[in-house]
């Protein structure tokens, strides 16, 4: 499976990713999270490589996080309401959200994407 880079063209973290994976020849593709969110699958894919953490997947800066009170409402939610939220509303996922054969990242420090992909 080619990887999936599920990013926004107007964050320029994702540019950043971007950039990353074209500047090492990496193929991948591209996928605009607003309007394709990450699947229910991809998304319980992702939670499983972050240890069941998922606070971890969601854009916690994010103007729709913050008006749907998601700081308060999270710890409630069960895993099945919460990567619903997620599979619908891409602004909710925390980007740039990159999915691989047997890995995945999201967000993007550049030292943890060199150690999963190589320098």
């Amino acid at each position: 499976m080619k990887p999936r880079l599920y990013a926004y063209a107007g964050c320029d973290t994702c540019r950043r990713a971007k950039k990353f994976l074209e500047a090492r020849g990496l193929a991948f593709d591209a996928i605009p999270i607003r309007e394709q969110p990450p699947t229910k699958a991809e998304l319980k894919r992702m939670l499983a490589i972050y240890e069941g953490d998922l606070r971890r997947l969601f854009n916690t800066s994010g103007g729709d996080y913050k008006a749907m009170k998601l700081a308060e409402r999270l710890p409630k939610l069960t895993e099945a309401e919460a990567l619903a939220l997620l599979a619908a509303n891409g602004n909710l996922v925390k980007r740039p959200f990159l999915l691989a054969d047997k890995s995945g990242l999201v967000g993007f420090k550049q030292p943890e994407w060199e150690r999963l992909l190589g320098s």
